[in-house]
């Protein structure tokens, strides 16, 4: 009865340890083949269990985790120390954060016609300067 109670999707487990916002984009992710556990290829319905490291293959970065725990709902962000054992290394962690500041589109906003709300807010703040 045990293993009943501690089964849980790799889908669900996913979203439940914050690696995605949703359950749809982690088991989109599944299907196309970006998680593995132990070096396997996994369909969202693969049911996970402790001791199993998930490799997440993600924009500029490949992440691997540990199962410590398994658990059936989402919990916060502290807890989640509980649940999961971050096998990164923090380099990896670094050339993300450079490759996603390279790459990113913000501040791109005003580039072209200005939205309808860029444009009412122009004009407020030009009106407010005669």
């Amino acid at each position: 009865m045990k293993q009943e109670k501690d089964q849980i999707r790799l889908d669900r487990f996913l979203w439940a340890t914050r690696q995605f916002k949703t359950r749809s984009l982690s088991s989109d992710a599944c299907k196309k083949k970006y998680i593995q556990i132990n070096n396997l290829p996994a369909k969202a319905s693969k049911i996970v269990k402790e001791g199993d490291v998930i490799t997440i293959k993600k924009p500029f970065i490949i992440k691997k985790i540990k199962i410590l725990k398994t658990l059936k709902s989402r919990v916060a962000a502290k807890l989640l120390q509980e649940f999961i054992l971050d096998l990164t290394a923090k380099e990896d962690y670094e050339k993300e954060k450079e490759f996603s500041k390279r790459h990113s589109t913000h501040g791109s906003s005003m580039i072209g016609r200005p939205t309808k709300k860029q444009r009412r807010d122009l004009e407020e703040f030009f009106a407010k300067s005669y």
